[in-house]
C-alpha cells in the first residue's frame, strides 16, 4: 500500500471514529428527554434527528470558525438537569410538557444572547482570571460525578423509568468498558487510536448475538427529510426565567474554558489558548444554543469529554474532527440512517462515555492538585463538594414549595457547586496571602 493510500485509509478511519465519538454523546440523551417528557416514539426519533443535525453544525462552526479546536459540542450535562428541573416544576405548576418545552427553548435563546454578547464585546476573557485550573479542574470534577451516574443508570438499564438491573446488558456494558481502557492502554498503533471505536463495535456486535437486538432503533419513515424548525412550538420568552439563563452562561463559561484547558494540555501538552479563541468560542455557543432552540433540540456546550477521547486514542488532528461533523449533518437528513444508529445499544454507548469520563475525571483531578492543596483549598472544596454533589443526589420534589427561581438552581448540583468554588475562591483571598 502506497503512503498516500495509507494516509487516506487513516483519515478515513479517525473521521469514522470521530463520527462513532459524536453520536455516542448525542444518540443517548434525546432518548432521557422523551421519556422525562412522555414524547411518543416518532417524537423521539425526530428529536434524534435534530439533535444530530444540531450537534454537527455546532461542531463544524465551533471547530471552523470559533475556538478552533476538535472540541465536539454535545448536549450539555447541565441543560439535561434544567430540563429535568423545569419538567417538574412546570408541570406542577400546572403547564403541560408542551408548554415547559417552549419556555425551555425561550431560555436557551436568552442564554445564547447573553453568550453572544460576552464574545462580541470582548467580555469573556475578563473574567479567566475567575477560571484558575483550581476552579476548572473541581467543575471537571464535578462534571464527571454528575454525568458519571446518568452513564452508569445508562450502563445498567434503569433509566426511562426501570427500577431493575438488566443484567445481561450490565455485563455487555462492563465488558466494553474494560476492552475500550484495555485497548487504550495496552494497544499499540492502529488498535490503541481507534480504541473507543472497536470497544463501541465489538459490544454492539456482542449485545445482538447475546441479547437480540440494539436498543429498539426501530423504522423511521421517508428517505430524506430536513430537520423540524420549533418543532415544539414558538419559543416562550419568560421574564422569569431571564437571572437563570445569565447564571447559566456564566457557568457555561467556566465550561468552555475547561473544555479549551483540557483539550489544549492534551495536545500541547500544556494549556494554551488566547483571548480572541475564547471570545469566539463564548460567541459561537452563543449561536449554537440559538440552533438548539430553533431545531428544539437540547442546548450543545464544548464537551471536555473530547480530550478523554484524545488521551484514549492518540487523535489529535482537526480534519477528521471537521469531516466527522458534517458527516454527522449529512446523515441526520436521512431518517432511515438516523433509526438504524440509535439502534446503538444503550448500554454500549453509555459504556463508551464513561471510559472517556475516566479521562476526565483523571485531568480535572490533576488540575485541582497542580497548586498544594493547602488549607484553604481543601475547605472550599470540600464545603463546595459537600453541598453540590449533595443536592445531587435530592429528588426535585423536596424544593416544590420554593419560588421556580429557587427550584431551578438548588435542583442543580453542578451549578450549585461550582458557582460556591468560583465564590468562595474569589471572596476567601486575605487567609490565602497570610497563610
Amino acid at each position: 500500500m502506497s503512503r498516500n493510500s495509507s494516509l487516506v485509509l487513516n483519515n478515513a478511519m479517525e473521521t469514522i471514529q470521530w463520527f462513532v465519538f459524536l453520536l455516542a454523546n448525542a444518540v443517548a440523551l434525546p432518548i432521557v428527554i422523551g421519556a422525562i417528557f412522555e414524547l411518543n416514539f416518532v417524537e423521539i426519533s425526530e428529536l434524534m434527528q435534530r439533535t444530530f443535525f444540531v450537534v454537527g453544525l455546532a461542531s463544524l462552526l465551533q471547530g471552523w470558525i470559533g475556538h478552533r479546536l476538535p472540541i465536539m459540542e454535545g448536549p450539555a450535562g447541565l441543560w439535561i438537569s434544567i430540563f429535568t428541573v423545569m419538567a417538574y416544576t412546570g408541570v406542577h405548576a400546572g403547564d403541560s410538557y408542551r408548554e415547559v418545552l417552549q419556555v425551555l427553548q425561550g431560555t436557551m435563546i436568552w442564554t445564547g444572547i447573553f453568550l453572544l454578547l460576552f464574545g462580541l464585546f470582548r467580555l469573556s476573557h475578563r473574567v479567566l482570571f475567575v477560571f484558575t485550573p483550581f476552579v476548572t479542574g473541581a467543575f471537571l470534577f464535578l462534571l464527571t460525578v454528575q454525568l458519571s451516574g446518568t452513564f452508569l443508570q445508562g450502563m445498567l438499564g434503569i433509566d426511562g423509568g426501570e427500577q431493575q438491573i438488566e443484567s445481561t446488558g450490565a455485563i455487555i456494558a462492563f465488558v466494553t468498558v474494560l476492552l475500550v481502557l484495555g485497548l487504550s492502554i495496552a494497544g499499540r498503533g492502529w488498535v490503541k487510536s481507534f480504541a473507543v471505536l472497536i470497544g463501541i463495535v465489538m459490544g454492539w456486535v456482542l449485545y445482538v448475538i447475546v441479547a437480540g437486538g440494539g436498543s429498539g432503533g426501530g423504522q423511521a419513515g421517508g428517505g430524506f427529510s430536513l430537520p423540524e424548525v420549533f418543532a415544539w412550538g414558538a419559543p416562550v420568552f419568560s421574564l422569569n426565567t431571564i437571572p437563570l439563563a445569565f447564571m447559566i452562561a456564566v457557568i457555561l463559561l467556566s465550561n468552555l474554558v475547561a473544555s479549551v484547558v483540557a483539550v489544549t494540555e492534551t495536545i500541547h501538552g500544556k494549556a494554551t489558548y488566547t483571548y480572541a479563541q475564547i471570545n469566539r468560542g463564548s460567541s459561537f455557543m452563543g449561536i449554537n444554543h440559538g440552533l438548539a432552540a430553533l431545531f428544539s433540540s437540547i442546548a450543545n456546550v464544548s464537551m471536555a469529554s473530547s480530550s478523554g477521547f484524545m488521551q484514549l486514542t492518540g487523535q489529535k488532528r482537526k480534519a477528521p474532527f471537521l469531516y466527522a461533523a458534517a458527516l454527522l449533518i449529512l446523515v441526520s437528513f436521512f431518517p432511515p440512517i438516523v433509526a438504524f444508529i440509535s439502534g446503538i445499544p444503550k448500554p454500549v454507548a453509555n459504556a463508551a462515555l464513561l471510559a472517556t469520563f475516566i479521562q476526565l475525571m483523571g485531568l480535572g483531578l490533576s488540575n485541582m492538585t497542580s497548586e498544594r492543596l493547602d488549607e484553604r483549598r481543601l475547605m472550599i472544596l470540600g464545603i463546595s463538594f459537600s453541598i453540590g454533589i449533595g443536592l445531587m443526589f435530592l429528588p426535585s420534589s423536596v424544593f416544590a414549595g420554593m419560588p421556580a427561581m429557587a427550584q431551578n438552581l438548588l435542583s442543580n448540583g453542578l451549578l450549585v457547586g461550582t458557582i460556591l468554588v468560583i465564590l468562595l475562591d474569589q471572596l476567601w483571598k486575605e487567609s490565602n496571602r497570610t497563610a
